[in-house]
């Protein structure tokens, strides 16, 4: 299994990144958003997570210039989608797992592709403007997560 991140504070710093949007953008990649929220899930805990993601997520948006519309910026479905996920995978792993090493397992998975949800929610479905607003659910599939 390949090593995306190499350490536990690497991890950390992109987490903290995201809430403090120091971040560089160039960092917020598909594996920088499943360690932040793998990250964010084993110290914030998923309720938490999911209630805190939306503000974390346009602030470090708009921080960085991109616009939070119809077209761009934060997705709701893909968001929540994530979460869900990532705990999922969080939960398989023990307590004392090292986070760089679940990230990686992650990436190694079919979540590790950016189209992963393209296997449940049709292109047009999860790319409308109303999924960006709010949970849509799966048009294709059924959500295993």
């Amino acid at each position: 299994m390949p090593t995306i991140f190499a350490s536990e504070l690497e991890i950390e710093r992109i987490g903290t990144g995201l809430l403090d949007r120091t971040l560089p953008k160039r960092e917020w990649t598909h594996a920088g958003h499943f360690a932040a929220v793998l990250w964010l899930l084993r110290h914030r805990g998923e309720p938490s997570v999911i209630a805190g993601m939306p503000h974390w997520i346009r602030a470090y948006n708009e921080h960085t210039g991109v616009v939070n519309g119809d077209s761009s910026g934060y997705h709701e479905t893909i968001t929540l989608a994530s979460i869900r996920a990532a705990s999922t995978v969080l939960a398989v792993h023990s307590r004392s797992a090292r986070l760089h090493e679940v990230v990686s397992a992650l990436m190694a998975s079919d979540l590790g592709r950016s189209e992963w949800l393209l296997r449940y929610l049709s292109k047009p479905r999860l790319f409308a403007p109303e999924a960006r607003k709010r949970w849509i659910e799966p048009d294709l599939a059924p959500f295993p997560y």
